[in-house]
């Protein structure tokens, strides 16, 4: 177990570090976490600015307003985090490889953001802007694409999605042949072999 003491941490690694108490207020550059566990707390009004996270759980944490500016995620494990509550200003985070399963994103600017090799379960993504998103191997299961900007967003090589092309901007997206059944289920159009 570890508390944070210190009002500001530059260039600091933190490994395999269960962190049970909640962070407030906190000031993290240039660091990276790795196989640590922040699961079930409170992450408030905290920055963290060019920082990585590897193999971490950070499921169901209440990051709120907590500002994330050039964050990298990898191999982590993120249910049911509302991001929709972290500060907006400068919000820019890519996943590779995470489990984002019953997360929320609606209403973000979020702007080609790399969601690479993701689950993305139920994930709500409901008026959110996502030009140029890209979702290269993800699994968007149950995920939610209401009102949502998909301008230029790449889904060539994702799967299990259904957007609806009526509710949702599609201009220049990317779609693979298979993943068109995804795009005409609610239009109540089957595609036969």
């Amino acid at each position: 177990m570890m508390s944070f003491d210190n009002r500001t941490y530059q260039d600091d690694t933190f490994e395999k570090v269960d962190i049970t108490e909640s962070i407030d207020s906190k000031e993290f550059e240039y660091c990276t976490f790795k196989n640590c566990n922040l699961s079930n707390i409170a992450i408030t009004s905290c920055k963290f600015i060019e920082c990585n996270f590897t193999g971490c759980d950070i499921s169901m944490s209440k990051l709120t307003e907590s500002q994330f500016s050039n964050v990298e995620f990898r191999d982590c494990k993120i249910l049911g985090v509302k991001f929709n509550f972290c500060n907006k200003f400068l919000f820019d985070v890519r996943f590779y490889n995470c489990i984002l399963d019953y997360s929320t994103f609606p209403e973000m600017k979020i702007p080609k953001t790399p969601f690479l090799k993701c689950s993305l379960k139920g994930v709500d993504f409901a008026g959110a802007m996502l030009e140029q998103a890209k979702f290269n191997e993800s699994d968007l299961t149950d995920t939610i694409f209401e009102s949502t900007n998909l301008k230029g967003a790449d889904f060539s090589s994702a799967h299990n999605y259904i957007i609806d092309p009526r509710s949702n901007l599609l201009k220049n997206a990317k779609f693979s042949r298979d993943g068109l059944s995804g795009l005409l289920t609610n239009l109540g159009i089957k595609i036969v072999d």
